[in-house]
């Protein structure tokens, strides 16, 4: 505990905890107050921890000082807060331990996580870059119904490894693509979300350290920190992850892990190049440190001809591990199917821990993956053409209202990552909550809070809610930069 402390020292740290705080009737002080007496209640701000001071918090949260210091007395006063002289302020402890609130400790996805279990509410939430589902599910899952539910029906169902037809399937796709791959190689996930969690139990034990690619995504970069694994951040060019910075790190940090996102990059959009991905897995291979590389976006290219070079795991030797992780983002989340591609020995230890977790994924969405993997470069040639079509609406509509944005147009992905011409992201993402905009500050995405001055932008929504969300974050611009945070009434409704 002791070494967590003075974690909410940024208030921008504390901002995510609160989430959509300033949602609700009342005056602004007393929503804030609610709203940390609720994360205390919670747990999600421990006994003894200090707060950030009256001054940071109002600049973070893009309101007057005087709203922090109504709410920080309020609290004083209902006991949930103490000041110490020459300390700050601190929550106050109570009669019992708070339960763990579920939150990773030190995590940089709060926000992001909470969106998904709140589910949709009265904002446009950019916190999300999913897709709809291509129609192509429908009808694999008509024909898995007229011609496969019986036998399937008639298995038991429990395939910790994954449906022996859907592995063979994954394995004969990654052959396409000059990997050639063998079903014994190969693990269905729950999404690769839950692939990244099982290659991390594998690899990182304490201590631990993971390089990363600086921006990444928090909701990644919180699984390894969930492992208590240390990430060590590396820079992006035109062509990935930075070769140079990237030896001097490895070199110096002997990692557990390489992670990387080497096809159109979540946040940046980029494509790493042949030449670079050549130069990463020379540089894993000479300092001996296995490669996660996430392809989970790797069929979400803008169909201009020009053909992702192969997997990392094309250009590596068996002196360096790479492990494969990719999904069916590409054609529906939803889905919620994943998986590992990887040595046999380290597919086997990933299987173990599946089992413990789940015993297997659901058997029907992998027959119905099983019909929609030999099909995934049709499906992304088909979806290549709207994804190009929105992000050029976007940055359309951005260039016209917002000129003074920046953006390197994306190679391809679901969002463009926008650079702010001043000021800060985090404190711009609180006045946008009051603006029915949720945006996911660029610090977030950084494991050092570096990037503050970014923010993703995702591009594959209908065209008249573009258009809406330009306006409103045009609006939320022009308010912050002639009038700087000021306190503001209630969250408007969405139109």
């Amino acid at each position: 505990m002791l070494g967590e402390v003075d974690r909410f020292a940024r208030g921008a740290e504390l901002a995510a905890v609160l989430g959509n705080w300033t949602q609700g009737p009342g005056p602004l002080y007393l929503r804030l107050t609610d709203a940390l007496a609720t994360a205390a209640g919670e747990g999600a701000v421990q006994p003894g921890e200090r707060l950030p001071s009256e001054r940071e918090l109002a600049r973070s949260l893009a309101v007057s000082r005087a709203t922090v210091v109504s709410a920080y007395s309020e609290l004083r006063d209902r006991g949930v807060l103490e000041r110490r002289q020459g300390s700050g302020t601190r929550v106050a402890a109570r009669g019992r331990p708070p339960r763990d609130d579920g939150r990773v400790r030190g995590g940089q996805g709060t926000v992001i996580f909470q969106r998904l279990i709140d589910g949709p509410g009265p904002l446009i939430s950019l916190a999300s870059a999913a897709e709809d589902g291509a129609p192509e599910v429908a009808d694999a899952l008509r024909d898995l119904a007229r011609h496969d539910i019986s036998g399937l029906l008639a298995d038991p169902g429990y395939h910790p490894r994954g449906l022996p037809e859907l592995r063979q399937a994954i394995a004969a796709y990654y052959t396409s693509l000059g990997v050639p791959t063998g079903a014994e190689e190969v693990l269905v996930t729950a999404g690769a979300h839950q692939a990244l969690v099982l290659v991390s139990d594998v690899y990182l034990r304490n201590p631990s350290t993971v390089v990363v690619e600086a921006p990444s995504w928090p909701p990644c970069l919180d699984i390894f920190r969930a492992a208590n694994a240390r990430l060590v951040p590396v820079p992006l060019d035109d062509e990935g992850i930075e070769a140079r910075q990237l030896s001097a790190v490895l070199a110096e940090h002997s990692p557990g892990l390489l992670y990387v996102m080497p096809t159109y990059h979540n946040p940046a959009g980029i494509l790493m190049s042949a030449d670079r991905r050549r130069r990463v897995a020379e540089l894993a291979a000479r300092h001996g440190v296995a490669i996660l590389e996430d392809n989970a976006y790797a069929d979400c290219g803008f169909g201009d001809g020009a053909e992702p070079p192969p997997p990392l795991a094309a250009y590596t030797s068996a002196a360096a591990e790479t492990i494969t992780v990719g999904s069916l983002k590409a054609v529906w989340g939803g889905l919620r199917i994943g998986w590992v591609r990887g040595p046999a020995g380290i597919i086997e230890r990933c299987a173990r821990r599946k089992a413990l977790a789940d015993l297997g994924s659901p058997v029907i969405e992998q027959a119905l993956v099983a019909r929609l993997v030999p099909r995934l470069g049709e499906i992304a040639e088909r979806r290549s053409a709207l994804r190009r079509e929105r992000c050029s609406l976007l940055e359309g509509l951005l260039r016209e209202q917002l000129p003074d944005w920046s953006w390197r147009s994306p190679d391809g992905g679901s969002s463009l990552w926008v650079a702010l011409p001043e000021g800060s992201a985090d404190v711009f993402a609180q006045l946008a909550l009051r603006h029915g905009v949720e945006v996911i500050p660029g610090s977030t995405m950084d494991p050092t809070g570096a990037h503050d001055g970014y923010l993703r932008v995702p591009f594959m929504r209908p065209p008249e809610e573009l258009a809406e969300l330009v306006r409103r974050l045009a609006a939320a611009w022009t308010e912050l930069r002639r009038y700087g945070p000021r306190d503001y009434g209630p969250l408007r409704p969405v139109i």
